[in-house]
């Protein structure tokens, strides 16, 4: 018999804390802030949205970056990501829910480039897969990446997703054929954070 999603809570306690970093909603406080790596071109490149005005911001905040929980399917969660000691918010992390009946997810990430190649976009993303797996009760996550984006790949990988596919050129992305690579992880695959995989 397939397990069923459990009743979630009506939201996490915020922030979320990990070694560095704090996860916490999206405030209007924080438009500054996001227009410094949003509205850049090279950090939008590979990512599905086009370099954002303040316009674009508050209109996604107003709508759907509003919640601070997922409720339902075709939902997303979007949290601000903070360096703990001082409280710059450096990138985001988003957490789709994308189906109730099969419990199935998506995670995406986005860092300042300033701040990139110090693992925080692995440490947030791995407390976004704890939030889909433990809280939520999430059976499968997944990533979708661009193939050109090897940072961002890199980050799944280290998460311990499975890459499943290659899909060469299966889609026209910003003018031009993409090659996408889709990666996941199963709720019984997940290792919380601090926790020792079984066998190794």
């Amino acid at each position: 018999m397939v397990d069923q999603l459990r009743p979630a809570p009506s939201h996490p306690a915020y922030p979320v804390r990990t070694r560095r970093l704090s996860l916490r909603p999206l405030t209007g406080r924080d438009i500054d802030a996001l227009l410094t790596y949003r509205a850049d071109a090279e950090v939008c490149r590979y990512l599905p949205f086009e370099p954002m005005t303040r316009t674009d911001i508050e209109q996604h905040l107003a709508s759907r970056w509003a919640g601070t929980w997922l409720t339902d399917e075709g939902q997303e969660l979007r949290l601000g990501v903070e360096l703990a000691p001082t409280g710059e918010l450096i990138g985001d992390v988003v957490l789709f829910w994308h189906s109730r009946e099969h419990r199935g997810g998506e995670i995406g990430y986005v860092l300042h480039p300033g701040f990139q190649g110090h693992g925080y976009a692995t440490e947030a993303a791995r407390a976004v897969l704890s939030l889909g797996f433990e809280v939520l009760g999430l059976h499968r996550i997944v990533a979708r990446i661009d193939e050109r984006n090897e940072a961002s790949a890199g980050i799944a990988r280290r998460l311990g997703m499975r890459q499943e596919s290659r899909l060469v050129h299966n889609e026209v992305f910003k003018g031009e054929w993409r090659t996408r690579l889709d990666f996941a992880m199963l709720a019984d695959e997940w290792c919380p954070p601090g926790a020792s995989r079984p066998g190794r």
